[in-house]
Order: C-alpha cells, then structure tokens, then sequence
C-alpha cells in the first residue's frame, strides 16, 4: 500500500514538473512570436539638424562704368579671383572713341599718336573677391547704368531653418555642407550669420542662416542647391537603444524585458538622455548586454507603432 502511495505521488510529481515546463516552452514560444529581441550595446550618438539651403554670393558687387563708352579691353575671366586694386578691363569714353575713329580713318600713325595722348580709363576692382559675371567684350559699348562686371566676396549657403530648430543654433556652430551635384563631397563649414527676421511659406516658419565654407572648393559655384548638417551635440561610448524600444506611460519611460525565471515580460523603468530621432540614450535602468523586447506589428493596417521620440508633425 505504501508502495503504490509512492508510486502515486512519484508519478503526480512528474506530472506537475511537465506541467510546468509545457507552460515555460508555451509562454516562452508566444513571447518570441509576439516580440523581437534587442541587445543593449555602446555606440556614439551624433545629434545633428539638417536643413537645406541655395548657394550665393555673400556680398554681390555690380561693377557700373563712371562714364558711357566703349569696351577695349577686358582683363578678366568669370571664376578669376582677383584683389583689390587690380585693373579689370580698360574702357574710351564716348569722346575717346570718336576721336579714336576719326583719327583711325586718317591712317594707322594718326590713331597711334591720339591713343598716346588719349589714355582709355581703367576699371578697377574694389574688393578681394571672384568674377562671378562678365558682361562685356571688346569693342562693347555700354553706359553708366549697365553692370559690366559681377564680383563677389566669399560664397555662403544660405540656409532655411525651421522654426523649432532655430534655438539649436548659435553662430560659429560647426556644420557640413553638401550639394547636389557633387554628394560624395563634404565641405566643412561653420554658422557665420543667424537671420532676426523669419519667413513664412505654406504655414512654415522659417529662419535663413548663412553657413561659411571654412574653405570653399573650386566647384562650389552660385545657385547651386546645398544640404546643410548642423552638428548639435555627439555622444561617445554610451547605452543606445532604437526610439521604438522606448514606451512612455504616466510621465515615465520604460521597456519590456524578460523575465529570466518565469520567462513572463515585465515592464522596467529607465532613464532616457539624448536622442537623434533614431536610436536614444540609456542613462540608467539598463546595462551593456542586456536583452530587451520589442511587440511586433500584428497583422492588422489599423495598428500603427508610435514613439515619444519621433516628431509629432511632418515639418
């Protein structure tokens, strides 16, 4: 009798341990259907503001002849970078060109003896800077309102910043610039001058920012499209994990993780720093290596995943 007592109690014994164990595998088997794994590692944060932005000269100088006349010779070709004080094309007056013509027509010794006498006027460039236009040739005659030379001083991207950014910035704030026709290029660059006055287009307010090539490259040309990357903060060797992983509730963040025991999810609080819109700072609650959960999407087109992390409205 007490024999078979055991045998009964050692077969109920068995029963519950696969009991148990059925439960870990089952519970177990539903959390890996119903989340993914995702390991907390150290990496670097680099938080930045992208903006993008045209090209253009930071001062543009229209060069106007101080009398009307005649081109005879121009100096100078677009792109050349010249310096203040350089003669950049020599020009007759509307009287030197006559006297010139008239003194042509009496033969080669008479025009060379009035061009002796009658020097042309020079035009002179009055800042270090880049022809960025040449509107004249030889032999051109022009007045006193045409532009006959473009010069600019430096060229600068000017940059639309949103509104929500705009406190982000500060003048000689590193960033870097690309443009469109050469994207493999980066060109380093700091925040030389923050707009006080903002635009507003289609409900978008906006502020221009002029960002300066520490050293713009030949291929930098005016009117080109640029994309701009202000750097606003980078984070070396820290706690990262994806802004999806993170779930806010009641003013507190927190993410689910996996009990080691039972195997059950259970919500844990954590302390979350900065965050680049794509992964996010562990400031504590969390160490390198551990694993948290994260739901996967069920089948369903009306659940939508969203983050306290992500921005609220499509600028």
């Amino acid at each position: 009798m007490k024999k078979m007592n055991k045998k009964k109690l050692l077969i109920i014994g068995a029963l519950l341990v696969a009991v148990v164990v059925t439960v870990l595998l089952m519970t177990k088997k539903s959390n890996d259907d119903e989340y993914k794994k995702i390991i907390v590692t150290t990496s670097n944060l680099q938080i930045t503001v992208l903006s993008t932005g045209t090209v253009q000269p930071e001062n543009r100088l229209e060069i106007k002849p101080q009398v009307s006349g005649r081109v005879e010779k121009v100096m100078v070709q677009e792109g050349q970078h010249v310096k203040k004080g350089d003669t950049l094309a020599l020009i007759s007056s509307t009287e030197r060109a006559a006297l010139l013509d008239a003194a042509r027509a009496r033969g080669a010794e008479e025009e060379k003896k009035w061009e002796e006498y009658y020097n042309p006027a020079t035009i002179i460039a009055p800042i270090n800077g880049t022809i960025i236009l040449r509107s004249i040739e030889p032999g051109q005659t022009f007045t006193t309102a045409d532009a006959v030379l473009v010069m600019s001083d430096r060229l600068t991207v000017k940059a639309q910043v949103d509104e929500t950014d705009i406190a982000k910035i500060h003048l000689k704030q590193e960033a870097d610039i690309t443009l469109d026709a050469y994207p493999n290029d980066i060109i380093p660059a700091h925040v030389d001058q923050i707009a006080y006055d903002a635009k507003t287009v289609n409900n978008v307010t906006t502020y221009i920012v002029d960002v300066l090539p520490d050293k713009a490259p030949k291929f930098m040309l005016s009117g080109m499209t640029a994309n701009v990357t202000f750097s606003i903060n980078k984070k070396e060797n820290i706690l990262v994990l994806p802004t999806e992983a993170i779930k806010n509730k009641d003013n507190s963040f927190y993410v689910f993780a996996e009990d080691k025991t039972s195997g059950k999810v259970m919500e844990k609080k954590i302390e979350t720093g900065v965050s680049d819109g794509k992964n996010i700072e562990i400031v504590s609650g969390l160490s390198n290596g551990e694993v948290v959960l994260i739901a996967k999407p069920k089948n369903n087109k009306s659940n939508k995943t969203t983050s306290p992390f992500m921005p609220s409205r499509k600028k």
